[in-house]
């Protein structure tokens, strides 16, 4: 690192994806619906029902969650190296088989042990399936500085998860119960096991060395560049804003159900609300593509996590509106829509343009133990209060204290040049 050098202006700009290269993108994208819908915004909704119909609690309920989240924490950082060593078309085949199997066993669960077993499974297959691994194989595929188009095209179909999940998951639960709607669950998955091995093809990769020399080298530049990273102030303040945006993410997303149905909202205006989520996601990457596609990704997210706050103080005020939850949910929606690009390019822009997949996973690694850890720590907070009111309110400081590391993450990076 220089850190003397002024580099203000962005990376080069991402060229644009050829049809393969897109058609790549988004088949990737449908499988983070499949994905992110079964495994991550269909457990509120479970757990809700298995809370009614075993008598389970919140804590026993959102613990075995947090076991589970907490195994994917442990995954991170080998994930990520797995992937830029090649091996994404099996790792994802085989965890999205794992996940079929989990997810029919857990339709058969009578007791909090096999229950804690299966969730520890399906929390840890969490970090083979969602969107890191994904990003990190479209950046190998077509070279990280390239990976800008590919990855927002990924998270434009991923941000239809929660609406077309939430309300398919709520109508099973309705007509055939909380059992019965983990098998479809776990043939989604299966389905997308066969896809996986179709569609993910690492010969093909830009960043692929066929020789063992080659292999070699890109071995030792890529531990070079997770050395350097770890020595730079910018990975550690990113690490940390980046945890604490997993603790309030994590916290809202697997208590927004009963969290909204605590605003006194009724069940069809839960749906209602939740469904928002992911059209607000996907108009909010759009708009970035449209008026911002080459704006350095530092700025976009300084600018857009700036909502969160508001979004959440305004949540914590009495008995508000079903209006006002509306907005309130389509602007965090919009700001979470683009902070998931601005979370898949600030490494090759802001720390290293070489090992992504390692130093992706080592800043998900402490990001994966903080939501893991929220869940169950919300539950508690509403233990206290038997209220979803102290909840948000935590929620809303955490993202005081995120914008506040991220803008100083953005600053510091503005005096750095990454090397070659």
């Amino acid at each position: 690192m220089n850190p003397g050098a002024r580099d203000q202006s962005p990376p080069p700009p991402a060229s644009g994806l050829d049809a393969n290269a897109r058609l790549f993108a988004s088949l990737l994208g449908i499988g983070q619906i499949c994905s992110w819908g079964t495994l991550y915004y269909c457990f509120p909704l479970i757990a809700t029902a298995m809370e009614t119909d075993l008598g389970w609690s919140k804590s026993e309920l959102y613990g075995a969650l947090t076991f589970g989240l907490l195994l994917a924490a442990v995954l991170t950082y080998p994930v990520g190296m797995a992937v830029d060593r090649g091996h994404g078309r099996v790792l994802m085949a085989a965890s999205s088989l794992l996940a079929a199997g989990g997810l029919l066993a857990w339709s058969f669960v009578q007791s909090t042990g096999v229950y804690f077993a299966l969730t520890g499974l399906l929390g840890a297959l969490q970090a083979t399936l969602l969107y890191e691994p994904a990003f990190a194989i479209m950046a190998r595929r077509v070279g990280p500085l390239s990976a800008r188009s590919g990855i927002t095209l990924i998270t434009l179909w991923g941000g239809f998860a929660s609406t077309v999940f939430i309300p398919i998951e709520q109508l099973l639960l309705d007509h055939w119960g909380w059992r019965a709607s983990l098998w479809v669950l776990a043939a989604v998955n299966a389905v997308w096991a066969l896809g996986y091995v179709w569609l993910i093809r690492p010969e093909r990769d830009v960043m692929h060395a066929s020789s063992t020399s080659g292999r070699a080298a890109h071995a030792a530049r890529d531990r070079e560049a997770i050395r350097i990273a770890l020595r730079g102030p910018v990975f550690w303040l990113l690490l940390a804003a980046m945890t604490v945006y997993a603790v309030a993410f994590s916290a809202f997303t697997f208590h927004m159900y009963p969290m909204l149905q605590d605003l006194k909202l009724d069940p069809a205006e839960v749906v209602q609300s939740l469904a928002i989520i992911g059209p607000a996601q996907v108009a909010g990457r759009v708009l970035i593509t449209i008026f911002a596609s080459r704006a350095p990704m530092r700025v976009i997210g300084s600018v857009m996590i700036s909502v969160f706050p508001f979004v959440f103080f305004l949540l914590a005020r009495p008995s508000p509106s079903f209006g006002l939850v509306a907005v309130l949910i389509a602007a965090y929606g919009l700001s979470n829509g683009i902070f998931t690009i601005v979370r898949g390019l600030v490494v090759p822009e802001m720390v290293s343009r070489h090992a992504y997949g390692a130093i992706n996973g080592l800043l998900v690694l402490p990001m994966a133990v903080g939501r893991a850890i929220a869940p169950v720590a919300a539950a508690w907070l509403w233990a206290v209060q038997q209220s979803y009111h102290l909840v948000i309110v935590a929620i809303a400081w955490s993202s005081v204290l995120l914008v506040a590391l991220f803008w100083l993450a953005n600053w510091v990076s503005q005096s750095r040049r990454l090397p070659p």
